[in-house]
């Protein structure tokens, strides 16, 4: 498959609206876009094979299916993993399992990109102490907005599309090389890495709060014999009740007089 001029700019702004700090598609979020799941679909209409896309992008999910990102550090980039990583996984027509074992390096690869957008970011943030001394609160909106969201434009949009149409004719002849047993291997290893996913979901879910949430989701798929559909409807209602509940215990807690408040309406 060949990626023309217009696929991959488009792919590369696909990339961008995923990077956090994003303020534009408030409805989908950094936090959606950036999804392989989500991008890999979006990649495979701009493609046109939505289908593939989102197989391909469901695979890249898994081992990225716990990632967070923890104090600004992002361990890797699933954002980049979704879309370069479908994209040339796409052109070159590989399994996926192949696509996986491509993906994840190219995800890490996506930390250099975070890394210059928070150091050039720097820049910015002084720039608006300065606006802000002279109280020149209309400068410091526009810097606080535009300049970064171009800088992250530049480095994150950019290299991707030219990542895409370069790459593909590139990847194309390096996965015709490999046909074989190395193909092969590639696709064990991708086979395995979901492992690491699925591994640090457990892990979360392994904890008392959260565990008598995942047996009732078991017991609801096994032994109702519901379909993905109902189950993640259902879920979205108790997760919504169950957060609203929560959200009105905080608000009775935090609205109740503390032994503090007592003591100073006696003084």
């Amino acid at each position: 498959m060949h990626i023309s001029v217009v696929q991959a700019v488009l792919i590369g702004l696909v990339y961008y609206l995923g990077i956090n700090g994003t303020p534009w598609c408030t409805l989908l979020g950094s936090t959606i876009l950036q999804k392989p799941l989500v991008s890999g679909l979006i990649v495979g209409i701009i493609l046109g094979d939505p289908v593939q896309g989102a197989i391909i992008g469901a695979a890249i999910q898994l081992p990225f299916i716990a990632y967070i990102s923890a104090g600004g550090a992002p361990p890797t980039d699933p954002g980049l993993a979704g879309t370069l990583g479908t994209a040339l996984a796409m052109a070159a027509g590989v399994k996926p399992e192949a696509a996986i074992a491509m993906a994840v390096p190219i995800g890490l690869l996506g930390t250099i990109i975070w890394v210059l957008h928070m150091t050039i970011d720097v820049a910015f943030v002084h720039m608006i102490d300065q606006a802000a001394e002279e109280g020149n609160m209309k400068k410091a909106v526009f810097l606080h907005i535009v300049p970064p969201q171009i800088a992250a434009f530049l480095i994150g949009a950019v290299p991707v599309a030219l990542g895409c149409y370069f790459g593909s004719g590139v990847v194309t002849n390096i996965i015709n090389m490999l046909e074989g047993r190395p193909l092969d291997t590639l696709q064990v290893i991708g086979g395995i890495l979901p492992a690491i996913g699925i591994a640090m979901n457990l892990r979360a879910i392994s904890k008392p709060g959260i565990l008598l949430w995942y047996i009732l989701g078991f017991i609801v798929a096994v032994y109702l014999n519901l379909e993905t559909m109902p189950i993640a409807i259902i879920a979205g209602i108790v997760a919504y009740i169950y957060t609203d509940l929560i959200a009105k215990t905080e608000d009775k807690q935090a609205a109740a007089p503390t032994d503090d408040d007592y003591d100073e309406d006696f003084i």
